[in-house]
Parts: structure tokens; sequence; C-alpha cells
């Protein structure tokens, strides 16, 4: 909202019945809705919000709205969009409630998997980065970021002349506008044949994902990331590979 405006959040119970057109969801479901007092979306963009890549801002990388339908679909529920130019938008999200109480294990910290070691994450997001590097750093690690695979490439290569390398670079798979993971592991590799890295993405389904040992990877995590599994996958390659020097 450039000249400023109100957001407003609200949460309800709804009960979903055929006529309100909700699609998979019937019964007891929490509604969120998100409105604001922006410029509004035009109707031939709304069908592509969700789209990967799309944005309509010049510093918009098309993946936040992306990550968001993919995480409500994944947990069965359904986003609608209301808007009209110049007057704002509403988002909801539906998702369905349980009938009761469910009794949660929850993990303690003696479970999660850390370790020492310098690591590089690049992802031209900064509060991807700053997720990550707390989990990280919670675990036990020394973190350094890098926002696209030109600075990634800089501050290996700083790191091998001053003899203080990287154990690790976690990189996203795509920078829109930059570098991205897969060209700056090529570069990588000829500044250091050795070089250990993990290749990141929110899409699971991506070829290089599902292939990423070909491309020279060592491990995958995908985004949203869990501090258990960003844990794992580090420990599992630097620790037990011995991947540290």
């Amino acid at each position: 909202m450039k000249n400023g405006g109100v957001v407003r959040v609200k949460a309800e119970n709804v009960i979903i019945g055929e006529e309100d057109n909700i699609a998979g969801l019937s019964g007891k479901a929490v509604k969120i809705t998100v409105s604001d007092q922006g410029a509004g979306i035009s109707e031939e963009h709304i069908s592509k919000i969700f789209d990967p890549y799309f944005s309509t801002k010049e510093s918009g990388s098309g993946l936040g709205l992306a990550m968001v339908y993919s995480i409500v679909k994944n947990h069965g529920g359904h986003i609608k969009v209301d808007s009209k130019v110049g007057k704002g938008a509403k988002i909801s999200v539906y998702l369905p409630a349980s009938d009761g109480v469910k009794e949660i294990e929850v993990s303690g910290l003696e479970e999660l998997k850390s370790g020492k070691g310098r690591i590089l994450i690049m992802d031209d997001d900064s509060s991807v980065r700053e997720v990550a590097g707390t989990m990280l750093i919670h675990l036990g690690y020394t973190v350094d970021y890098a926002s696209d695979g030109a600075e990634a490439l800089f501050k290996y290569a700083r790191s091998l002349e001053n003899d203080d390398p990287y154990g690790l670079v976690i990189m996203d798979l795509t920078i829109p506008g930059g570098m991205g993971g897969l060209e700056a592991m090529d570069r990588l590799k000829e500044i250091d044949p050795r070089v250990c890295a993990v290749v990141s993405s929110g899409y699971s389904n991506d070829r290089i994902i599902s292939d990423y040992s070909k491309h020279g990877f060592k491990g995958v995590i995908t985004k949203p990331y869990k501090i258990e599994d960003l844990g794992k996958v580090v420990h599992d390659i630097l620790i037990v590979r011995g991947s540290f020097n």
C-alpha cells in the first residue's frame, strides 16, 4: 500500500456447506482472512497470482503466493481471492478443522542433529536466509550469507584464499534476475572440485531436485525449512560422511 492504509487479519470458525462452493471442503473449517486497502488485483491477474514466478512487482520473485498455495493445498485447504482494482484485496484461507483435541508428541531438542563448521547460505529472499541461518546457528554452526550465485562465488573464493573454507554451501535453485544454484554449482566446481553443496527449492518435483547428485550436489532440502530436516541433512553430509576437514 504505497499511500498507507490498514491491513486486517481475521480468524473464525465456520461450517462449509455445498452452497459455499469451496472445492474439496465441507463441514467444520477455520477461515483466515487478510484484507488490505491497496491497489487491488486486476481480473486478468487473479488467475495467475499463485503461479510460480508470476509477479507484477519489479523486485518480486513470484514465489511467495505459490508457496502459500502449496502449503494450504497440502493441508487439505482452499484459498479464495476477492479483489477489484483500486479497492484493495481480500484473500481467505480455509483449513479443515479437527473434531477434537489431538495429542501431539513434541520432539525434544536432544533429537536435533547438531554439529560445527562454516556454512554459506545462498538465497535471494532475506527472510529465508535469516530463518535458515537462525536454525543452523542454533544447531551449532557458523553461518555466512549470499543473495545470489555471484556473491556466493566471491565469498567462497575469498574463503579459500584466507584458508578458512566453507564446509557446506546451501544454494537456492532459482534466483530471478541473478545466478541460480545450478550455474553457481558449475562455477564453484571450477574453483574447488571438492566443493560440498546442497540444493534448495520450494518445488520438490523439479528435475534437478530429483536428480541432484548428477549435478554435483551432495543433498537436497526443500522449503519451507524444518529445523529437524535441515539439521539431519547437514549432519548426515558433514558429520557422518566426514565432509568437514
